[in-house]
Protein backbone atom coordinates (compact mmCIF):
# COMPACT_ATOMS: atom_id res chain seq x y z
CA UNK A 1 0.00 0.00 0.00
CA UNK A 2 1.32 3.56 -0.74
CA UNK A 3 2.34 5.81 2.42
CA UNK A 4 1.12 8.99 3.90
CA UNK A 5 3.68 9.47 6.22
CA UNK A 6 4.48 12.89 6.09
CA UNK A 7 2.28 13.73 3.00
CA UNK A 8 0.34 16.73 3.23
CA UNK A 9 -1.91 16.27 0.08
CA UNK A 10 -2.56 13.91 -2.75
CA UNK A 11 -3.06 14.12 -6.73
CA UNK A 12 -4.36 11.28 -8.80
CA UNK A 13 -3.85 10.46 -12.34
CA UNK A 14 -7.49 8.57 -13.48
CA UNK A 15 -7.34 6.62 -16.05
CA UNK A 16 -5.53 3.09 -14.71
CA UNK A 17 -4.64 4.54 -11.22
CA UNK A 18 -8.50 5.11 -10.01
CA UNK A 19 -10.83 3.68 -13.00
CA UNK A 20 -10.05 0.94 -15.41
CA UNK A 21 -9.23 2.28 -18.41
CA UNK A 22 -10.22 0.05 -22.33
CA UNK A 23 -8.64 2.97 -24.79
CA UNK A 24 -7.62 1.33 -27.85
CA UNK A 25 -4.85 3.78 -28.36
CA UNK A 26 -3.11 2.26 -31.41
CA UNK A 27 -6.60 2.17 -32.89
CA UNK A 28 -6.95 5.83 -31.85
CA UNK A 29 -3.53 6.85 -33.68
CA UNK A 30 -4.63 4.80 -36.64
CA UNK A 31 -7.76 6.72 -36.96
CA UNK A 32 -6.27 10.22 -36.86
CA UNK A 33 -3.09 9.26 -38.62
CA UNK A 34 -0.78 9.58 -36.03
CA UNK A 35 2.59 7.34 -36.33
CA UNK A 36 2.98 4.78 -33.38
CA UNK A 37 6.10 6.58 -31.96
CA UNK A 38 4.31 9.49 -31.00
CA UNK A 39 2.30 10.83 -28.51
CA UNK A 40 -1.25 11.35 -29.65
CA UNK A 41 -1.71 14.90 -27.95
CA UNK A 42 1.45 16.19 -29.25
CA UNK A 43 -0.07 15.18 -32.74
CA UNK A 44 -2.97 16.10 -32.73
CA UNK A 45 -1.47 19.50 -31.31
CA UNK A 46 1.10 19.75 -34.66
CA UNK A 47 -2.19 19.20 -37.20
CA UNK A 48 -3.74 22.19 -38.93
CA UNK A 49 -7.04 23.43 -37.23
CA UNK A 50 -9.38 21.29 -39.63
CA UNK A 51 -7.45 17.91 -39.16
CA UNK A 52 -6.98 18.71 -35.38
CA UNK A 53 -10.75 19.29 -35.26
CA UNK A 54 -11.14 16.03 -36.83
CA UNK A 55 -8.91 14.09 -34.75
CA UNK A 56 -9.82 15.43 -31.40
CA UNK A 57 -14.13 14.49 -32.15
CA UNK A 58 -12.56 10.89 -32.71
CA UNK A 59 -10.43 11.36 -29.85
CA UNK A 60 -13.92 12.75 -27.93
CA UNK A 61 -16.19 9.88 -28.91
CA UNK A 62 -13.20 6.81 -27.84
CA UNK A 63 -12.97 8.71 -24.27
CA UNK A 64 -16.87 8.97 -24.08
CA UNK A 65 -17.38 5.45 -24.48
CA UNK A 66 -14.96 4.22 -22.50
CA UNK A 67 -15.83 6.57 -19.83
CA UNK A 68 -19.19 4.93 -19.63
CA UNK A 69 -18.14 1.58 -18.67
CA UNK A 70 -15.51 2.74 -16.22
CA UNK A 71 -15.35 1.13 -12.62
CA UNK A 72 -13.16 1.62 -9.90
CA UNK A 73 -10.16 -0.67 -9.81
CA UNK A 74 -9.78 -2.72 -6.90
CA UNK A 75 -8.28 -1.47 -3.77
CA UNK A 76 -8.58 2.39 -5.16
CA UNK A 77 -11.78 3.12 -3.44
CA UNK A 78 -10.67 2.80 -0.39
CA UNK A 79 -7.04 4.41 -0.42
CA UNK A 80 -9.26 7.65 -1.33
CA UNK A 81 -11.30 7.04 1.23
CA UNK A 82 -8.57 6.82 3.71
CA UNK A 83 -6.83 10.05 2.12
CA UNK A 84 -10.37 11.73 2.76
CA UNK A 85 -10.55 10.52 6.37
CA UNK A 86 -7.14 11.79 7.10
CA UNK A 87 -8.38 15.65 5.96
CA UNK A 88 -5.60 15.65 3.05
CA UNK A 89 -6.62 17.81 -0.22
CA UNK A 90 -6.87 15.40 -3.17
CA UNK A 91 -7.22 16.05 -6.21
CA UNK A 92 -7.55 14.56 -9.99
CA UNK A 93 -4.75 15.46 -12.77
CA UNK A 94 -5.88 14.21 -15.68
CA UNK A 95 -4.86 13.38 -20.06
CA UNK A 96 -8.27 12.79 -20.39
CA UNK A 97 -10.77 15.73 -21.72
CA UNK A 98 -13.36 17.56 -18.91
CA UNK A 99 -16.59 15.69 -20.65
CA UNK A 100 -15.28 12.23 -20.25
CA UNK A 101 -13.41 12.41 -17.19
CA UNK A 102 -16.66 14.11 -15.36
CA UNK A 103 -18.42 10.81 -16.73
CA UNK A 104 -16.19 8.40 -14.96
CA UNK A 105 -16.39 10.82 -11.97
CA UNK A 106 -19.99 10.96 -11.35
CA UNK A 107 -20.91 6.81 -12.75
CA UNK A 108 -18.33 5.66 -10.12
CA UNK A 109 -18.90 8.44 -7.39
CA UNK A 110 -15.45 9.32 -6.61
CA UNK A 111 -15.21 11.98 -3.82
CA UNK A 112 -12.63 13.95 -5.07
CA UNK A 113 -13.98 17.81 -6.58
CA UNK A 114 -10.83 19.04 -7.70
CA UNK A 115 -10.05 18.26 -11.15
CA UNK A 116 -7.71 19.48 -13.84
CA UNK A 117 -7.92 17.89 -17.21
CA UNK A 118 -5.83 18.61 -20.80
CA UNK A 119 -8.03 21.66 -21.10
CA UNK A 120 -7.22 23.27 -17.83
CA UNK A 121 -3.74 22.82 -18.30
CA UNK A 122 -0.70 21.35 -20.23
CA UNK A 123 -0.97 17.75 -20.75
CA UNK A 124 1.86 15.49 -18.68
CA UNK A 125 4.30 15.13 -18.39
CA UNK A 126 4.30 18.80 -18.13
CA UNK A 127 4.07 19.86 -14.33
CA UNK A 128 2.04 22.77 -14.52
CA UNK A 129 -1.26 21.16 -13.33
CA UNK A 130 0.40 19.77 -10.29
CA UNK A 131 2.49 22.75 -9.73
CA UNK A 132 -0.94 24.51 -9.90
CA UNK A 133 -2.54 22.87 -7.10
CA UNK A 134 0.86 23.30 -4.80
CA UNK A 135 0.07 26.92 -5.36
CA UNK A 136 -3.78 26.59 -4.70
CA UNK A 137 -3.10 24.37 -1.65
CA UNK A 138 -0.21 26.79 -0.26
CA UNK A 139 1.66 23.15 0.12
CA UNK A 140 5.62 22.88 -0.67
CA UNK A 141 5.36 20.31 -3.69
CA UNK A 142 7.58 18.32 -2.18
CA UNK A 143 4.84 17.22 0.72
CA UNK A 144 2.72 16.44 -2.37
CA UNK A 145 2.43 12.56 -3.47
CA UNK A 146 1.43 12.25 -7.15
CA UNK A 147 -0.38 8.79 -8.08
CA UNK A 148 -0.48 7.73 -11.34
CA UNK A 149 0.16 4.02 -13.79
CA UNK A 150 1.99 5.64 -16.48
CA UNK A 151 5.82 7.16 -17.21
CA UNK A 152 4.27 10.56 -17.76
CA UNK A 153 2.43 10.46 -14.34
CA UNK A 154 6.02 10.06 -12.72
CA UNK A 155 7.63 12.34 -15.23
CA UNK A 156 5.15 14.88 -14.09
CA UNK A 157 6.03 14.41 -10.67
CA UNK A 158 9.73 14.49 -10.94
CA UNK A 159 9.41 17.61 -13.04
CA UNK A 160 7.46 19.08 -10.03
CA UNK A 161 9.60 18.02 -7.41
CA UNK A 162 6.79 16.05 -5.32
CA UNK A 163 6.56 12.29 -4.35
CA UNK A 164 5.23 9.89 -7.17
CA UNK A 165 4.31 6.53 -6.40
CA UNK A 166 2.90 3.85 -9.25
CA UNK A 167 -0.88 3.00 -8.52
CA UNK A 168 -1.02 -0.43 -6.64
CA UNK A 169 -4.57 -0.91 -7.29
CA UNK A 170 -5.90 -4.02 -9.16
CA UNK A 171 -8.20 -5.44 -11.77
CA UNK A 172 -11.60 -3.12 -11.90
CA UNK A 173 -13.75 -4.07 -9.20
CA UNK A 174 -16.81 -6.25 -9.99
CA UNK A 175 -20.10 -4.07 -9.63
Amino acid sequence: MISLDGVKGVIFDLDGTLVDCQLDFAQIKKEVGCPANIDLLAYVDSLNASDRTHANDVILQHELNDARQSQWLSGAQSFVEEVKRRGLPMAIVTRNCREATATKVAANAIPIETIITREDAPAKPDPTALNMLAQKWQIENSALLYVGDYIYDEQAAKNANMQFSYAPFGAASPQ
